[in-house]
Formats: structure tokens, C-alpha cells, sequence
């Protein structure tokens, strides 16, 4: 009973329950710590690694067939789509990984235990006029999950993907054996942890590069009119097929968001020390604004030019009070109303955690047949056949388009196709293509099929070399995923250093808790939510 009351008034739970929520547990956290450091009961970043360790080894005690291992980190917690069961398995504590350990100037490196989130490293680095080269828009992302996962920013156009940008990795193996892995040593390793989704160890540090920030963005908005026009000025501006680009000679930060086939905003922002005299500056962050992407819209209506000046800290997390565009058109659809901004504002946003702590089994559903919420890597080449191709199986916009440059020799993911690849270069330009939101057809109340409609872009994705972002659903088969993944050496490696048998396989962790494909291929399009 209780279960079909939360689904049927969601809207009222989340606005109830898990926006203040959301704002209580950030508080309780932020005073946790400041206590912690206060009265300096912290332990020291060996100890908390022969912890997990010491647990390790108690699991090599147990008699055969042991249980898998996973972190015990509650799934709700995680920013995936998907709940993963952790019944029954070896779970070992990694709560207390949340430390920052070391920062180097000279090496523009930062060393931090997985659970250290992007909130925390900006509040570390930015007073010492520092970022994180690839920086998420979402401050509750954790480090561990954007490499262990995947994660990419505005740079990335400039850095590649966030793995690209660590420098060393400390794992702890089945057996309790720490082990370090750089590209040097443990090599394999090294390659393999990306995109490994918890299957490969404990991760319990990393050493992750930075790079230098300024006080502003100075950001060009650009509408553009026409599909060719706005796929063409993108490839221009982010290098796509230029050998002599350069970092220096590229924009600082770079996306584009379509708002329908033939009109599109590009958004070209380089930092700056300060505002000229006349300029203006605008901020994203304040709790009565709209959402950045309806700012974004309403320069897109007006058709003209326009640049501002946006506070660093603000632009980098210009996303984090309406997650994008999910909270209004997923999630609380009177979010972006500006009365229930001036009233509540200052509570923005829903935690993901605490969505998904209110997500019962029929809302589960719901999350695949009537909404999609997808992240997909695609070639630079196939820009405008990706674009078509979404509106054809989703009919949804606004779309995010983040370019960023993908290296051969990845580990799990297959290396870009000769003819995707820069000429004269070693790297091909892809881009991310942010899908969220509620199918067209759904809004018509027409017929739809997720199945048929994912399906469809996913074998896109696998013939022209792309990848989907593994925390969300994905409805390809074990085979059809082994052939779009490349497991050879995760394969190895997994034998090599003791994982089979002590941690789950990559396809058993992202794979669909429930029967997507079957549950997807109902009548849903036809039901009422």
C-alpha cells in the first residue's frame, strides 16, 4: 500500500520528503566532518587501508565457494539508475575513504581516497587557484565513481574523459595486498580500472591531475540556426579534425545544447582574471534563478549573441540546482516555476540519492518505459546521424553535446576507428550525447516501446564504435555488450591478479536489476503513469 501511495503522489514525496531532506543531510554531513576535524579523531590513510585489508583477509578464511566481494556502500547511494544487490555478498566497509590526502603544485596533481566528492575537491582547490582538469557538474559525484564509472566535462574536448587524468591508482586485491598502478607499473591494471564499474579491487586512492582556474568565465553564447550549421561551427571550434590544435589554442570550455533539430546554442567559455568595465555578470547558482538551460533557451529565442561573465566556482557546477534539465522535466515539474524557486530555491537540488530512495518497484520501471535518462559516447563523424537518429527512436530535447577526445588503447573500450581519427594525431574526437527526459510519444500518449526504441540506438552506438555510460540501463544482451566492450585484456587481468571468483564481472555489475527487454517490450506506451 505504502509503495503504490509513493508512486502515484511522487511529486508531493519529492517535494516533502526529498528536497529537504536532501538540504538537512548535506548540513549533517558538513557538521559531521567539521566536528571530525575539530576534535581530530581521524585516523590515518594506512590505517584505513589495512582496515580493508585486514577484511580481505578474513574473507580468504571463509570456506568454499566464497561469497563475491563489493563495497558497502548502500546502492541508493550511488548515482547509477540501477540497484544493485549487494545480498549475500562479502561486503566491505568504505565509508571513511573520503580524505584528501596530498596536493603538488609542481606536478599539478591531487591524491584522494575514492569517496572525496567534486564539492570537496573544488572547496580544497579553488582557494589555491586550482580545478580539476575534468570537472563533473554534480558536486555529490564521488572521484572513485566518475573513474570507476565514467565522467567528462566541458574540457574534455582538451583532457578526454576524467580516467584520462589520473596519474596512479592504489587497489586492494582479493587477497589484501595493496598494490600500486600507474602506466609504468601494474600497467594492465592501470588500463583496465576505468569503466570497471567495482569489478576490479578496492580503489582506496587515486592521484588525479588539475590545472589552473581564474576567477571567470567569460562565456560566448552563440544560437545557431540549422543542423549543419551548428554540427560544423562545433567541429570548428573543438578541433574535431585540426592536428595543429592545441590545448592553448582551444577554448577553455565547450558544450552545445540542441533545443530541437534545426536550433542549437553553442557555448564557448575562456577564463579570464577579471570583468571588463560593461560587462556583465551572471549567477548561475542563485536560488531564485531559472535553470541554466532555460537561460541557455532564452538566448536561443532572442537569436542573438551574447557574452557574460560567470563566477568559476558557479560555472563549473551551472547544472547542479536543476541537475541539468531532470529536475523539471522528470523529476519535480514545478521546480522551475519562479514561485516555487523563490519559496524553495534555496533547497535545490533533490539529491540523486534521495530520488532513488524513493523509487518503488513501479517507479523503477517507469524510469525506463516512459523516460530516458542516457549518456552516450559517440564519434565527432557522427554528429548529425546521432541527432537524427535520437529524435527518430526519443523525440526528446533539449540534448547535451559535450565534445571530448578519446585515445586508442583503453583498456575495456574499443579504440576509435581509423577513419574517426584526427589526421596526424593519436586521438579521435567523440562527443557525449546527454538524453533526458520523457519521450515525445509518451507526452501524446501515443504508443512507444523503450525496447525497440534503446535497441535501436544502441546498435548505432556498437556499429560506429561508440559506448553508453554504464550507470544507466542498457538493454543489449551479454553478447552483444561483450562485442561493443573490449574484454580481452579486463579478461587478463581479472585472472592475473586474483578477481575471478572474488568479484563480480563487469557485465553482472551494470547489467539491468530487472528484465528491461521483457518489462519493455509491454504495452507500456499505451498506460497511464
Amino acid at each position: 500500500m505504502l509503495a503504490k501511495i509513493v508512486t502515484r503522489y511522487r511529486t508531493i514525496m519529492m517535494l516533502c520528503f526529498a528536497l529537504p531532506f536532501s538540504f538537512i543531510f548535506d548540513r549533517v554531513v558538513w557538521i559531521l566532518k567539521a566536528i571530525e576535524c575539530a576534535i581530530k579523531t581521524e585516523t590515518s590513510h594506512e590505517v584505513r587501508v589495512e582496515a580493508i585489508s585486514s577484511r580481505m583477509k578474513e574473507r580468504e578464511k571463509l570456506p568454499d565457494p566464497k561469497p563475491l566481494i563489493v563495497n558497502a556502500r548502500p546502492s541508493w547511494l550511488s548515482l547509477s539508475t540501477k540497484f544493485y544487490n549487494k545480498k549475500n555478498k562479502f561486503q566491505v566497509p568504505v565509508g571513511d575513504l573520503h580524505h584528501i590526502l596530498d596536493w603538488d603544485e609542481e606536478k599539478q596533481t591531487i591524491t584522494v581516497e575514492p569517496g572525496v566528492s567534486v564539492r570537496n575537491s573544488t572547496d580544497f582547490l579553488f582557494p589555491k587557484g586550482y580545478s580539476l582538469a575534468v570537472h563533473l557538474e554534480i558536486d555529490d559525484a564521488t572521484l572513485g565513481g566518475l573513474v570507476l564509472g565514467v565522467g567528462m566535462t566541458t574540457a574534455s574536448h582538451k583532457y578526454g574523459l576524467f580516467f584520462e587524468t589520473v596519474v596512479a591508482y592504489e587497489v586492494v586485491l582479493p587477497s589484501g595486498e595493496v598494490v600500486r598502478c600507474t602506466k609504468e607499473e601494474n600497467s594492465d591494471l592501470f588500463h583496465c580500472l576505468p569503466w570497471s564499474h567495482g569489478s576490479l579491487g578496492i580503489l582506496v586512492s587515486l592521484e588525479v591531475k588539475i590545472a589552473p582556474i581564474k576567477e571567470f568565465i567569460e562565456m560566448t553564447y552563440l544560437p545557431i540556426k540549422g543542423q549543419a550549421e551548428y554540427c560544423e561551427k562545433l567541429r570548428k571550434e573543438c578541433g574535431a579534425m585540426d592536428k595543429d590544435a592545441t590545448a592553448k589554442s582551444l577554448p577553455d570550455f565547450l558544450e552545445m545544447t540542441i533545443f530541437d533539430k534545426e536550433n542549437a546554442v553553442l557555448m564557448v567559455g575562456n577564463m579570464v582574471d577579471e570583468v571588463p568595465s560593461g560587462g556583465t555578470v551572471y549567477h548561475p547558482d542563485r536560488w531564485y534563478q531559472p535553470f541554466f538551460f532555460r537561460h541557455v533557451e532564452d538566448v536561443m529565442k532572442r537569436n542573438e549573441a551574447l557574452k557574460e561573465y560567470i563566477p568559476a566556482g558557479e560555472y563549473l557546477l551551472r547544472h547542479q540546482r536543476g541537475i541539468f534539465w531532470v529536475m523539471e522535466l522528470t523529476m519535480l515539474p514545478i521546480s522551475n516555476h519562479w514561485l516555487c524557486r523563490w519559496l524553495l530555491g534555496w533547497l535545490y537540488p533533490i539529491k540523486p540519492a534521495f530520488s532513488k530512495f524513493t523509487t518503488t518497484d513501479g517507479i523503477r520501471v517507469l524510469t525506463f518505459t516512459k523516460q530516458v535518462f542516457q549518456d552516450i559516447t559517440l564519434p565527432m563523424t557522427e554528429l548529425e546521424n546521432s541527432i537524427n537518429l535520437c529524435e527518430e527512436c526519443f523525440n526528446i530535447y533539449p540534448l547535451l553535446v559535450y565534445p571530448c577526445k578519446e585515445w586508442k588503447g583503453n583498456g575495456q573500450l574499443r579504440d576509435p576507428k581509423d577513419d574517426q581519427m584526427c589526421p596526424g594525431t593519436d586521438w579521435a574526437m567523440f562527443f557525449d550525447l546527454g538524453i533526458y527526459g520523457i519521450p515525445k510519444s509518451i507526452e501524446n500518449k501515443e504508443y512507444y516501446n523503450p525496447t525497440t526504441s534503446m535497441r535501436k540506438f544502441e546498435k548505432f552506438t556498437r556499429d560506429v564504435g561508440g559506448h553508453p555510460f554504464l550507470y544507466a540501463d542498457i538493454f543489449y544482451t551479454e553478447e552483444e555488450f561483450r562485442e561493443m566492450m573490449d574484454l580481452e585484456l579486463y579478461e587478463k587481468v581479472r585472472k592475473k591478479y586474483g578477481f575471478e571468483g572474488g568479484f563480480p564481472h563487469l557485465w553482472n555489475k551494470v547489467k539491468p536489476d530487472v528484465d528491461v527487454i521483457k518489462i519493455g517490450d509491454q504495452d507500456w506506451g499505451r498506460r497511464e503513469c
